[in-house]
């Protein structure tokens, strides 16, 4: 093991918005170098003379792994590791550790939100006394747009980890009734109903499992029209779980009551995006931001701490690689 501890943060703005504290990260290095944003063309240069990386989503591939001799641990900023090199980093002897649990309250939240927003016809409403109908109304009220209890319906949830569990639990105290569906690529269990049983039983769905080859498009065009028209979906996993321009077509056509997602297959969404059109009813988007209260990414940098001590004892955490 490298007696350096230079550490090099690849895309720090992408966890740090300036409201964290840092220092306990800090004092696991000799030297901790933030870089705002690295370009594909950086990486190597930037590698060079560290021990450490730290990165949530810029790519350190097997190339960048062959010119920095000095790298032997990688610290990822997420969950997911799909910017790193996994077999790469076993080749060169490059431990790598994630983050896990730390957004579990603040995406079952956003979710929970999400859900109530559909149910309520929130962005609907504003837009209506934004545009002044309120004030031209003949009564009190404005109900112009049917508004739907949680209490009594039911949720179906797909992917029932700890973030599932946790939506389960607020969704229970809202007075629903959850089911549980089967994930596919994994083996069947009798408390998780197939896809073809779940969906037609259920007033609203949401999403809490890992794309895969089993899971892209695992909601298209077939599996929305089995819903219950007027149904919700919610998804707060990935984007390429559900087909976008079926999503869009069952929401123009009226057959959904609604649907909301924080998440899109390519993001930031530059070339476009089916569910990005202007034309699409009862939709709600937010830039994937469900994870990111202030609390969720300070426990990231908690976690950070502890898998770079951990390693440099010599019992490394969270080891992914």
């Amino acid at each position: 093991m490298t007696n350096s501890r230079r550490a090099v943060f690849l895309d720090h703005p992408s966890l740090d918005l300036g409201d964290l504290d840092l220092n306990p990260l800090r004092e696991c290095f000799s030297d901790l170098q933030l870089f705002a944003q690295t370009t594909p063309d950086q990486v190597i240069e930037r590698l060079k003379s560290a021990s450490v990386a730290i990165s949530n989503k810029i790519v350190i591939d097997a190339a960048a792994m062959a010119a920095s001799p000095e790298l032997k641990l990688i610290l990822i900023t997420a969950t997911g590791t799909n910017n790193v090199d996994l077999a790469a980093a076993r080749a060169h002897g490059i431990t790598v550790c994630n983050c896990q649990g730390y957004g579990t309250p603040s995406v079952a939240q956003h979710t929970i939100m999400l859900l109530l927003n559909l149910a309520t016809r929130l962005a609907d409403y504003q837009k209506a006394v934004a545009e002044g109908r309120w004030q031209q109304a003949k009564q009190f009220c404005l109900l112009d747009y049917p508004i739907v209890e949680l209490e009594g319906k039911t949720l179906g949830l797909l992917g029932h980890g700890e973030l599932g569990s946790a939506v389960a639990r607020l969704a229970e105290a809202f007075g629903m009734r959850v089911m549980l569906g089967q994930i596919p690529g994994r083996p069947a269990r009798p408390d998780r109903l197939p896809l073809d049983e779940l969906l037609p039983q259920i007033d609203a769905l949401t999403l809490h499992c890992p794309l895969n080859e089993h899971t892209r498009h695992f909601i298209g065009a077939r599996e929305l029209a089995s819903m219950k028209p007027g149904a919700f979906v919610v998804n707060t996993a990935r984007g390429g779980l559900i087909d976008e321009q079926a999503l869009a077509d069952a929401l123009r056509n009226g057959h959904l009551g609604g649907a909301a997602t924080d998440v899109l297959s390519v993001e930031p969404p530059t070339a476009g995006n089916p569910l990005l059109a202007q034309d699409i009813p009862r939709l709600i988007v937010t830039p994937h931001n469900a994870w990111g209260s202030r609390e969720a990414r300070q426990r990231i940098v908690g976690q950070l701490t502890e898998n770079a001590r951990g390693y440099f004892s010599g019992q490394a955490l969270r080891v992914v690689s």
